[in-house]
């Protein structure tokens, strides 16, 4: 991970991509209405390649690449993309950066798609990096917030899309602060590099003289059953605040757990485990009520947004495309927000499909709004900039949907 300070030391790296100046001469002139290709694009086609848990122990998060799919055939039946079909080629890696490695090599060695899109999880993409870097192969959008994803200077290629986890950790440790000078905090962490990236960025923003406050670390393997044992020893801590950093499966234990156990504290809940279909319904929305976590999302679901144009297109599109699906689901939600921002740049891409050009669009997306963010909050990247959405507002879970307050945050203010 990233050692960057949240609060406003998220480093900037220069992108070592980019267009050669065309000769300034009459004969270079006609280079610019040509058609360029690399492997994947052609004048009918678009490939785009995707790998997604769709079995193991973060399978909640299949409905992400089967939303992306989804969209992709609501395009292709609108036309495509300037006349182009789009093809998205999506396999299995089980969360497993073994199989996340061999599933890629496919992608790119036998499919040869142009790029791979959104592919999910820390440990996978860490696998795959410096595989699609050396390949000059764009990894666009990873379905990760860690940090790393936004270092253009080493990894090029490699571009991630939510906000990141430290800045969203250090968000939290400030909000605690506020409400408490002297908090005693416990705090549950998925074992690898996704768990530390959001507790480095946690214990950074707490600062050195409040570290003492984590009063209880409880970690847990990605393979591991339950989180039982751990929320027993939590408790035992007496911690009165929890910063609960688990995927979906064990984010529902974890709430769960704390209500039959009687555990009680002020909890903190990471983003990626924002979702009512795969996470609160399951723990119980009752043991839910007033977990606080940092959205940049708008709750589809919910009654304050019903008449937002996104939303209503968002609810058109699943009843077509996915009519069988649980819309509460808030994987529904990240794929066609995320899968529409590759939409954007690909259109943005014209007839120049390389892959350079491909990453040269990604980063410069402008106060882009992609559908279903939150009000106030954009799009924006450059050469130098490599995190698409900095901005975030906190909520609290009331009844079945989630009561914003404060203000938008982002890691300049976090």
């Amino acid at each position: 991970m990233n050692d960057h300070t949240p609060k406003t030391g998220i480093k900037r790296r220069t992108l070592i991509v980019g267009l050669g100046a065309l000769a300034a001469s009459p004969l270079a002139a006609p280079a610019i209405a040509q058609k360029r290709y690399d492997d994947g694009a052609s004048d009918s086609e678009i490939k785009i390649g995707n790998i997604m848990p769709y079995s193991g122990n973060a399978s909640a998060y299949a409905a992400i690449g089967r939303t992306s799919e989804a969209l992709c055939k609501m395009v292709n039946d609108a036309g495509g993309i300037n006349g182009r079909k789009l093809t998205f080629i999506t396999y299995d890696d089980g969360y497993s950066p073994p199989k996340a490695v061999e599933m890629v090599r496919k992608l790119v060695e036998e499919d040869k798609v142009l790029l791979v899109f959104n592919p999910l999880g820390t440990p996978s993409n860490t696998a795959i990096q410096r595989y699609l870097n050396t390949r000059k192969v764009p990894q666009l959008f990873v379905a990760t917030g860690a940090s790393k994803w936004g270092n253009p200077r080493q990894f090029p290629w490699t571009m991630g899309w939510q906000p990141d986890y430290a800045t969203e950790g250090a968000i939290y440790a400030k909000h605690i602060l506020q409400t408490n000078p002297n908090p005693k905090i416990g705090v549950l962490m998925q074992n690898d590099d996704y768990g530390k990236d959001y507790f480095n960025g946690f214990k950074a923003a707490l600062g050195k003289e409040k570290e003492g406050s984590i009063v209880q670390l409880s970690t847990y393997e990605v393979t591991d059953p339950t989180v039982d044992s751990q929320m027993i020893q939590l408790k035992n801590s007496g911690a009165e605040f929890f910063f609960n950093i688990t995927t979906p499966k064990f984010a529902a234990q974890a709430i769960k757990k704390a209500a039959e156990i009687a555990w009680k504290p002020v909890h903190y809940l990471n983003n990626v485990s924002s979702s009512f279909g795969s996470v609160l319904k399951p723990a119980g929305i009752e043991n839910a009520q007033g977990i606080i976590l940092a959205l940049y999302r708008k709750d589809a679901n919910d009654p304050q947004w019903a008449n937002s144009p996104d939303i209503l297109a968002w609810k058109a599109f699943m009843a077509k495309y996915m009519p069988n699906a649980d819309i509460r689901d808030d994987g529904h939600n990240f794929g066609f927000s995320c899968c529409s921002t590759l939409i954007e740049v690909l259109k943005k891409a014209g007839d120049n499909l390389t892959r350079e050009n491909v990453m040269k669009q990604a980063a410069s997306l402008q106060n882009f709004e992609a559908p279903l963010l939150l009000p106030g909050i954009k799009i924006n990247t450059s050469a130098t900039d490599f995190y698409p959405i900095q901005s975030v507002q906190l909520a609290k879970v009331e009844g079945e949907s989630f009561k914003l307050f404060g203000n938008v945050l982002s890691n300049e203010t976090a």
